[in-house]
């Protein structure tokens, strides 16, 4: 039997960015999955702070060179991957000099958020998507971290969920209290559509607050899991309400088997 499949896609991740809660788990569970016997990919946005020298970051030319359209508007995906060494990894990094050449993720050095996070989200959600097309391999679970990955269930879902490659593929969004200030682009919903994408699908975003966001997100999943011991109760109301397969807050030290039985449950 081969062996199941896991995508893991992060808005951050230890040690190309600073340790947060998110970026802490980004980097520890895959390769605790991968020792559980599991086949991984990883992907992330590479944001300009990101050092590319020191990471060793190269640009992979057979995978970029697409453009991906949103809002009317053209946007090359460049695809950069990264190895962790030691722990027998490879890190993909989703690259657009428009969206992610910037010293800072999500706010600028004055402390407001980019006007365009709306954008960048989309494009990040749909650039992981097709850059998977081109590497052929077909995910049993994609695992999302962060409000930045909020969009990948609604396309698995609705736009590719035809593609032999997502057929059977099952989504788990981690529920995190990775919060922002102002509402996004309220725009961000007729941004977001493309194939088999109609306007009851992107009800939830028609206010684009953190709260909607992750309602959006945790409608088009298959299970979700609760990343921090505390979660925003009108997001957690929501998931009963939604009679979605969900697992608690783990112990940090033992939520990695618990994630990989995790796994196998919503697999069986």
């Amino acid at each position: 039997m081969e062996n199941k499949r896991i995508l893991f896609i992060s808005q951050e991740m230890v040690p190309y960015l600073p340790e947060t809660h998110i970026s802490k788990i980004a980097r520890e569970l895959p390769q605790g999955i991968q020792e559980r016997g599991k086949e991984i990919r990883i992907f992330m946005p590479k944001y300009g702070h990101i050092n590319e020298r020191r990471n060793q970051l190269h640009e992979v030319i057979r995978l970029s060179g697409m453009n991906l359209i949103i809002d009317d508007t053209d946007h090359p995906l460049i695809i950069k991957v990264a190895s962790l060494q030691a722990a027998k990894m490879q890190v993909y990094f989703i690259d657009n000099e428009e969206f992610f050449q910037r010293k800072y993720q999500f706010e600028d050095e004055a402390g407001q958020e980019y006007a365009d996070n709306d954008e960048r989200a989309i494009f990040f959600a749909r650039g992981v998507i097709e850059t998977i097309k081109k590497l052929r391999w077909s995910p049993d679970i994609i695992h999302c971290h962060g409000w930045m990955t909020s969009m990948v269930p609604m396309y698995i879902k609705k736009s590719y969920h035809t593609d032999p490659l997502f057929t059977n593929t099952k989504i788990v969004f981690s529920l995190y209290n990775d919060s922002f200030s102002n509402n996004l682009n309220p725009e961000i919903g007729s941004k977001s559509k493309y194939k088999g994408i109609n306007d009851e699908d992107v009800a939830h975003l028609k206010l684009p607050d953190f709260v909607n966001l992750h309602k959006h997100a945790i409608h088009h999943s298959d299970a979700v899991i609760f990343g921090c011991d505390t979660i925003n109760p009108e997001i957690r109301s929501f998931v009963a309400e939604q009679g979605k397969l969900s697992l608690e807050y783990q112990n940090p030290d033992e939520y990695i088997d618990a994630y990989s039985n995790f796994y196998d449950s919503i697999l069986d």
